[in-house]
């Protein structure tokens, strides 16, 4: 066989639909007898629902039916992940809301425009409660509870206590890292379509796993999970925001059911971002290192504002626990950490899903050690790096990592920054005076991929016409999974990947599969498609061998992708005939399991200008070097390093959810909640290095998180790095131009002293 496919650039199968419009997304499907739905949402962010009248609305013209969780008759909604059954919610909220927008009825009507002229009829009448909006007083018990029947609003792990943690240690260094909450902005919001007039009630849904949501909905209704069809057409992205159900979906699809009629529902972009958010820890660090610029110890007490329902948020903190060392050979940490239940929304996952938390309080504590000791960042990186020869390993913390060869990613990575010369210039700058000030940040980082559910289902099929047909249970939400997935086919068959089709995103379709989420994709879905392709071909490796009256084991794909015998050019067979010979289908349907997560890594260095006059930040460079082990195809590497970039950047320059003290969002729309564009990015270079894991027979690793992962530090590290020589430690995220211009302007006064945080026992928190 010719040489193989994989690890080149192939243009993605995806984009000529993508680029041309003929993509159908769940609001381009428009059943006959359409009606849509409308939701009323709290406009108070605690309070108690005293009444609702909705007779007013239910006689406007074109309005159906009004629900209010009385009329809608449901019981808690299935959570994705549960943290504690009080913290489970209604589809609809009953006698209490708990953040604004939560919705408290729904209108069901022939139009959208007359579902929202009846929803703004419908009188809710509130009785507002004390808001708790501080999440570090949640955990010590000084905010008023959200769950009074639970007794707290606070879960508390501790993992502690470690002996003599920090007794190696000739210096601790001290800092509060704010990990400022964001919103996912995916281009396309929540959308749901519930028909149910055919043979099965069946669901279009913008999801990143269809069985996960299938199975949510159908219990979350009382319903078997074969009662329910559930199809994720094209889907404009997910980020881990989409990767199951939320309590609309369940009401749409019970309002579908009660009305017999297809509903709709499409979210708002001011709904969207008043519920689809991210990230929000505070984190208390401690970092003990040697004189001679070893790390030895870490110490972190983390608290997560998880919002009003807390779940999958609540769930994360675990993760930033896991990959708390980094990079770094520190041989004692603790991290505990505490979920805090608050009037804000509930917190959700985003690109990373607390794995960005863990490499920004590290990377930031690197940078503070390296300028406590007078080492440069990337020297004080390279002493405490993990060693390559130490992997397999596993960390204080449990992580499990497979392999790694940090350095060489931080040595490519300052190749391509011209480091050296930048901290020239650097210090040349300075000398001059120049109020535009040079910075540089680094940042090595390691993360998790496919952290949990280590099987994905997958099936290959060739058909009589020497075609084939590849169906996964992940689900593509902009990966490029169609373009990897049957070039992996391709590879291992020989058929040219133009007659491979690809089936995904349909439980109908699809037997099972765990969706995407965790950048899992191609170390699980791949796998699978590698092993269902292998049998494929050990079956026809058979029959072609009863063709050619030859043995099994000398049948080889051949170079124009027949089965022939080895070192006999003649002597071969087309699919087409090893398909005709089959009594059955020639296909392979099968589970892959692979052996573990696996640890991608990389480092980031990022260049800025900061103008002191006014704390604007210019982005001037950024270079991104990651490493996910093999690459099935650069195109789609870089994509996702692009993209993850970009939003790393965001974080670390504009993005911030706002509320005020009553619990009222406060950046509703795109002109509030500043969400960059690609005028505001500098050019990024970003390559790879190549350590393939044992873990899978790909020897990849994910690509879909990491680089976002590795871009925030980078930013902060560099912008605090430009103002170093004022005395300025540390400056909160976002770093906006005013943040900045303030701290430029307290620069020199004297630090508050950081008030170390004490958790209550976990005893003290039910549950």
């Amino acid at each position: 066989m010719a040489g193989s496919i994989l690890g080149t650039e192939v243009i993605r199968r995806e984009d000529g639909t993508l680029l041309t419009g003929e993509g159908r997304y769940t609001g381009d499907i428009r059943p006959e007898g359409l009606l849509t739905a409308c939701f009323v949402r709290s406009p108070v962010a605690h309070g108690t629902i005293e009444s609702i009248e909705t007779e007013v609305a239910a006689r406007h013209p074109g309005v159906l039916a009004v629900f209010t969780a009385a009329t809608l008759g449901l019981g808690k909604v299935k959570p994705r992940m549960q943290l504690d059954a009080h913290f489970d919610r209604e589809a609809l909220a009953g006698d209490r809301v708990r953040f604004v927008g939560e919705p408290v009825a729904m209108v069901v009507a022939e139009t959208l425009s007359a579902a929202q002229d009846a929803a703004d009829l419908v009188i809710v009448e509130y009785e507002p409660l004390t808001v708790s909006m501080d999440a570090e007083a949640v955990v010590t018990g000084g905010e008023a509870l959200l769950f009074p029947e639970r007794g707290s609003d606070a879960i508390v792990a501790a993992f502690g206590p470690v002996e003599g943690l920090h007794d190696e240690a000739d210096k601790v260094i001290t800092a509060r890292i704010v990990h400022n909450r964001m919103a996912v902005v995916s281009m396309e919001p929540h959308a749901l379509l519930a028909d149910p007039t055919g043979d099965k009630l069946t669901v279009w849904v913008s999801t990143q796993g269809v069985h996960a949501t299938r199975d949510g909905i159908a219990d979350s209704l009382g319903l078997e999970h074969d009662d329910i069809r559930v199809i994720a057409p094209w889907v404009g992205g997910g980020f881990g925001a989409k990767g199951g159900w939320g309590s609309e979906h369940v009401a749409v699809v019970a309002a579908a059911r009660r009305l017999g009629r297809p509903v709709a529902w499409t979210e708002t972009r001011a709904e969207n971002l008043i519920s689809m958010q991210a990230r929000d820890h505070v984190h208390y660090a401690r970092l003990g290192v040697t004189d001679d610029g070893r790390m030895v110890s870490l110490e972190v007490v983390a608290v997560a504002d998880a919002g009003a329902y807390p779940g999958l948020g609540g769930v994360l903190p675990f993760a930033t626990r896991l990959m708390s060392p980094g990079v770094y050979g520190i041989g004692k940490v603790q991290f505990d950490y505490a979920v805090a239940a608050t009037n804000r929304a509930p917190l959700g996952a985003f690109r990373g899903a607390g794995r960005p938390q863990a490499t920004l309080t590290i990377e930031r504590m690197a940078d503070l050690a390296a300028a406590e000791l007078g080492i440069d960042p990337v020297e004080l990186r390279r002493r405490n790096f993990l060693a390559p020869e130490s992997f397999p390993l596993v960390t204080p913390t449990g992580g499990a990592y497979d392999s790694g060869e940090y350095e060489k990613a931080l040595d490519r990575a300052c190749e391509l920054a011209g480091y050296q010369e930048l901290r020239q210039q650097q210090a040349d700058r300075r000398a001059a005076g120049d109020p535009c000030r040079l910075g540089l940040g680094v940042s090595s980082y390691v993360e998790v991929t496919a952290p949990v559910g280590q099987q994905e289902h997958a099936s290959v099929e060739v058909h009589p016409d020497g075609s084939a047909t590849v169906s996964v249970g992940t689900a593509s939400h902009g990966q490029g999974h169609e373009t990897a997935f049957t070039m992996i086919a391709a590879d291992r068959l020989g058929i040219d990947m133009e007659r491979i089709a690809f089936v995904q995103s349909d439980t109908a379709l699809v037997a099972r599969g765990d969706g995407t989420g965790g950048s899992r994709s191609a170390q699980l879905g791949g796998s699978a498609i590698h092993a269902a392709s292998m049998e494929v071909l050990d079956i026809a490796r058979q029959r072609a061998a009863e063709l050619l009256e030859a043995s099994a084991d000398d049948i080889v794909v051949t170079d124009d992708g027949r089965l022939g015998v080895a070192g006999v050019p003649g002597a071969a067979v087309s699919w087409e005939q090893v398909a005709a010979l089959a009594e059955e289908p020639l296909r392979a349907e099968l589970d892959h399991t692979t052996d573990g997560p696996t640890f991608p890594f990389g480092t980031h260095i990022c260049a800025v200008e900061v103008d002191i006059q006014t704390g604007m930040v210019t982005l001037l460079r950024f270079v991104a070097v990651d490493d996910a082990g093999n690459l099935l195809n650069p195109i789609i590497v870089a994509g996702q390093q692009h993209g993850g970039v970009a939003s790393g950047i965001g974080q670390a320059l504009y993005e911030h959810v706002v509320y005020d003290s009553d619990g009222n969002p406060l950046t509703t729309g795109l002109a509030d909640y500043a969400m960059p564009s690609a005028a505001e990015f500098c050019d990024f270079t970003v390559d790879s290095t190549i350590t393939p894991t044992h873990l899978n027979p790909l020897g990849v690793k994910g690509i879909g998180e990491a680089a976002t992962i590795g871009a925030t530090p980078a930013v902060q590290n560099a912008v605090i790095d430009a103002l170093s020589d004022l005395g300025i430690r540390h400056i909160d995220l976002p770093l906006t131009p005013e943040r900045v211009w303030q701290a430029i302007q307290s620069a020199g006064e004297s630090e508050s002293a950081i008030s170390w945080p004490t958790l209550p026992s976990p005893g003290a928190a039910p549950g």
